[in-house]
């Protein structure tokens, strides 16, 4: 049973309304001003439905004070901006008086289970959080030991955050993992690739404009998540600096300001001290920003972690694609543990899904994984990397791109390196290597 505080100031549609939900085994509690509602206890409710014109103080000043316990506005001043005005202020919902039996008892019926589910989400992911503080990352290597404990202390803060990483680490993912463990979780958490994003609509897509929001209004309230951020135009650094100085944006064409709760997080494979230095990054963003970093190690760092994330990314292979359970053979998990894995973690994903569709057996051996152990170092133990293997990579890459574009599609040197699109792309951008215009290739 579902416990109701009604406050109406008109004892005729207190009275109806009262009678109309016992009638549907809901246990009312009347109120005829804010004031008296606050004596009965607010925090007591499951759902508040008020007049929004009272005595006294307004319907919409139970709002605040009664959160988190929804609050539903009646009014009988049945206009746009009253109705705007409400939600705007946090109200559930909005119904005119006088009010449609049926329509009332659908409202009050779909916020009581919204805030049901809600309520079991927050006990689910608090129970998730105390077993498993950042359970979407895999791996027990000391390095991601010390990356989990780092997200499990900074996630629940508002603190920016700055994640340094190589292409495939898993820097969204991390974003991710800060957004769920925050008093966030619950709004959104909004991603914008900075790189893929043209340079002339960086300002309207982030900020929006006079007709439309933008990424960051959507993610008022969440997290926005800034993947390569050191890919912005001088301008969008510098209103980003203003948000998080001040919480404020304005629009594209508009001098009105807006005010916005974010919390930022960014992303960069490539090093933001440089682009400071050479002046094409903000020294003052760079710091705003980078309050505290976190730094991902790459995939042939974890030599412990590669089995365990090869058997976690098979299962999910196999449930997306719909096959039964498979396996690795042993040549196979010996052939992905002397990998160099230049692709990290999303090439790792991108050969295990090409193997479950690949595959004709219950077992995958190193023929379905294509790795050929001459295309990329083989690989050593941590103490015995040099700068000169990430070099062979390079060289690599740029080889089999230059040598193979004119024949082949973006997506075909994506598979055929085991890499994604958005990898190659950056890559390619990291590199120079330019794309061949479409009537040069043959």
């Amino acid at each position: 049973m579902s416990h109701i505080l009604i406050v109406e100031d008109e004892p005729v549609i207190r009275g109806a309304l009262r009678k109309l939900l016992e009638r549907h085994d809901h246990s009312v509690t009347e109120a005829e001003s804010v004031e008296q509602a606050r004596e009965k206890g607010l925090s007591q409710c499951d759902l508040i439905i008020s007049d929004l014109r009272l005595p006294g103080e307004p319907g919409t000043a139970l709002i605040e004070q009664a959160r988190p316990v929804p609050v539903l506005i009646m009014t009988s001043y049945a206009s746009l901006r009253s109705a705007v005005d409400a939600m705007r202020q946090g109200a559930v919902d909005y119904i005119p008086k006088p009010f449609d039996h049926d329509e009332m008892l659908l409202a009050v019926e779909r916020v009581l289970k919204e805030g049901r589910i809600s309520r079991g989400n927050q006990v689910l992911r608090r129970d998730l959080e105390r077993t498993y503080p950042v359970r979407s990352m895999i791996g027990e290597c000391d390095a991601m030991r010390e990356l989990k404990h780092r997200i499990s202390r900074v996630g629940p803060t508002h603190t920016p955050v700055l994640i340094l990483g190589e292409a495939g680490t898993g820097k969204e993912l991390t974003a991710r993992a800060l957004h769920e463990h925050s008093e966030r979780a619950g709004a959104p958490l909004v991603t914008v690739h900075c790189a893929a994003l043209p340079k002339a609509l960086q300002l309207q897509e982030l900020f929006g404009d006079e007709a439309h929001a933008g990424r960051i209004e959507e993610a008022d309230g969440g997290t926005l998540f800034l993947d390569e951020v050191g890919e912005l135009t001088p301008e969008a650094q510098s209103r980003l600096l203003t948000l998080l100085e001040q919480g404020e944006i304005h629009r594209q064409e508009s001098l009105a300001t807006r005010r916005v709760d974010v919390r930022v997080i960014a992303s960069s494979q490539t090093e933001l001290p440089a682009r400071v230095s050479d002046g094409r990054f903000r020294d003052d963003l760079y710091y705003r920003l980078n309050v505290m970093e976190l730094e991902l190690p790459p995939l042939r760092e974890r030599d412990e972690d590669v089995e365990e994330l090869a058997r976690a990314l098979l299962a999910r292979s196999c449930e997306k694609m719909h096959r039964g359970e498979l396996y690795f053979t042993e040549e196979a998990l010996s052939a992905m543990r002397r990998y160099a894995w230049p692709g990290n973690v999303r090439e790792l994903e991108n050969v295990i899904e090409r193997a479950v569709i690949l595959t004709e057996e219950d077992g995958i051996g190193p023929a379905q994984l294509g790795l050929n152990p001459n295309r990329t170092p083989q690989r050593q133990s941590r103490a015995s990397l040099d700068p000169s293997e990430d070099l062979s990579l390079e060289d690599y890459f740029t080889r089999f791109v230059m040598e193979n574009q004119d024949n082949m599609t973006e997506t075909e040197l994506a598979q055929k390196l085991g890499i994604s699109r958005k990898s190659l792309w950056e890559r390619r951008q990291r590199l120079g290597i330019q794309r061949p215009k479409r009537g040069a290739r043959r």
